[in-house]
């Protein structure tokens, strides 16, 4: 099985059915994957999701509202995180490692403040702390991104994720292929409007009425990752996110952005291999 042909199911989540997939050893602990601003599963980069699961029991979840899950997405990610813990307790998971990308690097990050007990390890990719530059203005550059991609041809994550460098652009046609592969009889369900809504509702929240003083409690074992240029979430807010983890490790890739784990997705899955060890 690889990430390409693994299943999409559902669970049962407090009445509510939460689309998710899973691949790889069933034995040790499972890494949980928390998706992006604007993603659904078939949004995880292959090659890294294969990666992972050569090692690790991998499970990818569409949170509430968001692709096949059903439900309404909340718009705060104190209640993000209660749903990831209850999807964590619809499938018998007693404790996890997370890995959390972007907007689903903050639901790890309430997580693991909330729910101590139930995570290990925590990777934090892209991603800010409370309180930082960027995330209130993600609405604005998406907007920009479309608006580009329909007047050069291209896709809206070549803007948003990757450096105009002549390598930047490379890692983006490379990426957005990979992400071509899966079966296309088993495609996730787009993500809606009112999803996209209610994701930069919290994300204005998380930078304006939010602040990050809570992490100094978190002793849990960090690796946080960015490129060295994410001009969605400045780079600054990783660095300040390293900083405020007592026991954190920093990871930044050059010539890259926000999509800096899928340029680098060889580098970045050794990288969490080697961490999760311990």
């Amino acid at each position: 099985m690889s990430a390409t042909t693994a299943a999409t199911q559902t669970v049962n989540v407090k009445g509510t059915p939460f689309a998710y997939r899973e691949l790889g050893p069933a034995a040790g602990v499972p890494l949980v994957l928390l998706h992006h601003v604007t993603a659904v599963l078939d949004d995880w980069d292959p090659a890294l999701i294969d990666a992972l699961a050569a090692e690790r029991r991998v499970i990818l979840v569409d949170l509430r509202g968001v692709g096949a899950s059903g439900g309404t997405t909340p718009d705060t990610f104190e209640a993000m995180a209660d749903d990831a813990v209850a999807f964590l307790d619809a499938l018998g998971l007693d404790v996890v490692d997370l890995l959390g990308y972007s907007l689903g690097g903050i639901v790890a990050q309430v997580v693991v403040q909330r729910n101590p007990d139930r995570v290990r390890r925590i990777v934090l990719a892209a991603t800010t702390p409370a309180g930082a530059q960027g995330p209130a203005a993600t609405g604005a550059l998406l907007q920009d991104a479309v608006q580009k991609a329909t007047e050069q041809g291209k896709h809206p994550k070549h803007f948003l994720f990757f450096e105009p460098s002549s390598s930047g652009q490379d890692a983006a046609n490379a990426f957005l292929a990979r992400l071509e592969t899966r079966t296309q009889d088993d495609r996730d369900t787009p993500i809606s409007n009112e999803t996209v809504g209610a994701q930069l509702t919290a994300l204005t929240k998380w930078e304006q009425d939010t602040s990050p003083a809570a992490l100094a409690t978190v002793e849990h074992p960090a690796l946080v990752v960015n490129g060295d240029n994410d001009t969605m979430w400045p780079t600054a807010g990783t660095l300040q996110l390293a900083r405020l983890l007592p026991n954190a490790k920093l990871a930044v890739y050059p010539d890259s952005g926000h999509g800096g784990i899928f340029q680098y997705h060889e580098v970045f899955a050794q990288q969490t291999l080697d961490f999760l060890r311990g």
